[in-house]
């Protein structure tokens, strides 16, 4: 039997391989060649948004939300999980009451035992045994898993580590909301934008099409032209009550987000007057890895998966358990508390796997396999926050030229639909001239509010992309 358990420890110890999984990854020294280190991700929300309604909004989120409140009680889990895995390093005692009886057949070792015992001369009538034989235990009663490879020790780094990842998952779900609410802000205040362009074309238009109905009395335009300059003032009424139902979406939206059911959204009515930090610095991509919730929460987790391979691993070797008690143990209750029931002793024992080891083989690879799939995570993870912050930086540039540009269109539509308006005056030009001037002025105008609602959208996409937005 010795040999056999040595045997057995033996090949145990041919599972037991140190193994890790490590993700090797090396991120470019910088995003678009600037070294500079200074990172927005530093900056706290109310330092980043100078809007007071915006920082509101979101302070309004942290105490409502419901992802928010389901991630805190994600970490609360995860807590509880690291103090049920610490305690298993920790004797389990219970308190113990026993009480049972038991009749012995006449032919048993016991029951013999027990009958020549009660013609014994040695034993006074405290001692003389009852048939059937009553048992009576109170006491304690300890059950301890020694560890001796380190087994339990993994299991509470991996619930450890968890728990830094649920923290960290917790932050994360503030950066996204953060982000999410701020992109509907400013895009309800772009729609808020949006409609006041509308209502004043709608003006215009009103009154342009009374201008070409006196000018049909007067025979000097047709009723063409008045059914042409009337759809044009229908199609922009049409758009009026979009925006408005847009406007009243993205309201609803920012409702759920803060935990409300109707409450109605105060803010800033243009989207030209919130300013932004004048300098949206990203950093260097090493930065990733300390402001990233996702990304810490990533590398948490490989490190848990790397303690779980090293418990899988060590539950091949033998474990060694102790079990002492202590107690009162009578076969009759009116003795239970006499000093002489006073009763107490300890087993150890040595377990090793044999027939479940094609169980314990199989949990290993299944072990090692979702370590690999959390390295390929913690991968993916990197490289969508470089490109999402890639993306972020690129976007501020090209939207704020776009906007440049799009400022001189504009200016150059309207001086058009001026002169349209006097070559019109004199009969050397068209209405359909006029409508088209007219036209087009409205949309780049409408362009010109969504490119700065990009603008702003860019910026908090970078915020959230460089790890900020949870400080």
């Amino acid at each position: 039997m010795p040999l056999a358990f040595a045997a057995t420890c033996l090949a145990a110890c041919k599972n037991y391989k140190a193994t890790t999984a490590e993700a090797n990854i090396k991120l470019p020294d910088t995003f678009t060649g600037s070294t500079d280190t200074a990172s927005i991700a530093k900056l706290p929300v109310k330092q980043f948004f100078t809007d007071q309604y915006l920082v509101n909004l979101i302070d309004s989120a942290l105490g409502a939300n419901p992802d928010i409140l389901t991630a805190l009680q994600r970490v609360e889990v995860a807590r509880a999980n690291v103090r049920f895995n610490a305690s298993k390093l920790l004797p389990q005692i219970n308190a113990t009451a026993n009480a049972g009886v038991e009749k012995y057949g006449d032919y048993t070792q016991n029951g013999v035992g027990n009958y020549d015992t009660n013609f014994s001369p040695n034993i006074n009538d405290k001692q003389r045994i009852p048939d059937p034989v009553p048992n009576y235990f109170l006491g304690f009663q300890t059950s301890w898993e020694v560890d001796l490879w380190g087994k339990l020790s993994s299991q509470k780094k991996a619930a450890y580590a968890r728990f830094l990842a649920s923290q960290s998952g917790y932050r994360l779900v503030i950066t996204s909301l953060t982000a999410q609410i701020a992109q509907s802000y400013y895009q309800l205040l772009a729609f808020d934008t949006e409609l006041k362009i509308i209502k004043k074309n709608i003006a215009l238009q009103e009154k342009a099409l009374e201008i070409i109905r006196i000018q049909k009395l007067g025979g000097r335009a047709t009723e063409l032209a008045v059914q042409q300059f009337k759809a044009q003032l229908l199609r922009t009424k049409s758009l009026e009550y979009l925006t408005r139902q847009q406007i009243t979406e993205t309201e609803n939206e920012l409702n759920f987000l803060t935990g409300n059911f109707d409450k109605p959204i105060n803010r800033d009515t243009s989207i030209n007057s919130s300013a932004l930090p004048a300098v949206l610095s990203a950093g260097v991509p090493s930065q990733l890895l300390l402001n990233r919730p996702d990304v810490q929460a990533a590398e948490l987790e490989l490190a848990a998966m790397n303690a779980d391979i090293k418990t899988a691993r060590r539950s091949f070797l033998p474990s060694l358990t102790l079990t002492p008690y202590v107690g009162y143990n009578a076969f009759k209750s009116s003795l239970l508390f006499d000093p002489g029931s006073l009763t107490w002793g300890v087993l150890g024992g040595l377990t090793a796997p044999i027939f479940n080891r094609k169980a314990l083989k199989a949990d290993l690879q299944r072990t090692i396999a979702e370590s690999k799939v959390a390295v390929y995570n913690y991968q993916k993870t990197i490289l969508a926050g470089f490109q999402e912050v890639s993306n972020g930086l690129n976007g501020i540039d090209n939207y704020n030229k776009f906007y440049q540009l799009k400022q001189d269109e504009l200016k150059s539509l309207n001086n058009a639909l001026s002169v349209a308006n006097d070559l019109y005056l004199v009969g050397r030009a068209n209405y359909l001239e006029i409508i088209t001037a007219q036209q087009s002025v409205l949309n780049a105008e409408l362009d010109l509010a969504n490119t700065k609602r990009n603008i702003y959208l860019s910026a908090v996409g970078l915020y959230k992309a460089v790890g900020g937005g949870w400080r």
